[in-house]
């Protein structure tokens, strides 16, 4: 009998524990659909993408007047979810900024170099060849450069994102 009690406790208790976790899960999958914008369908091709409108200086980029930045998905200035091209001429250098949200980044062409800290140094700075991944998690400034050959990233963050110099006068969009 005790063991019948203690095995059924037990199934109980799991059941409980599982169902606590499905009800946990969903009651957060609520929360952020109710936060979260309605999601959009997008299917970009490369020539789609090509075709569409590219800007200088946009929200959430270094604000260096030769990069060209092309948004594929919601407004960078705005809450949610939004994913940018950025395309990076050859020589060009990017000081130590930090951005407030979190943001991922995958280099599609070219080789990028890229470094976390306060300046920009050829220590600090890691080659990422095409296909590379790396990461800029919110308030940490990190800096990049490109050598011989334009490179193109795609960056995908949660909105609204800005950028601050660590030194202001490194900031190239009050020039």
């Amino acid at each position: 009998m005790w063991l019948r009690a203690r095995a059924w406790f037990g199934q109980t208790r799991s059941m409980l524990r599982i169902g606590g976790l499905i009800g946990l899960c969903g009651l957060a999958a609520a929360v952020c659909r109710a936060d979260a914008p309605s999601a959009r369908e997008v299917r970009l091709t490369p020539e789609e993408i090509a075709a569409l409108a590219s800007h200088a200086a946009g929200t959430g980029t270094s604000g260096v007047a030769a990069v060209r930045t092309t948004v594929l998905l919601g407004d960078p200035a705005m809450p949610g979810i939004y994913a940018i091209r950025l395309t990076v001429p050859a020589h060009t250098s990017i000081a130590a900024h930090s951005h407030r949200d979190e943001r991922s980044a995958v280099v599609l062409s070219g080789t990028w170099y890229f470094g976390y800290g306060p300046a920009a140094n050829e220590a600090g700075l890691k080659r990422l060849p095409a296909g590379s991944f790396y990461s800029e998690p919110a308030g940490v400034a990190h800096f990049a450069r490109t050598g011989d050959e334009a490179v193109v990233v795609y960056i995908t963050g949660y909105g609204p994102t800005d950028t601050r110099y660590v030194d202001p006068a490194n900031d190239p969009r009050g020039r």
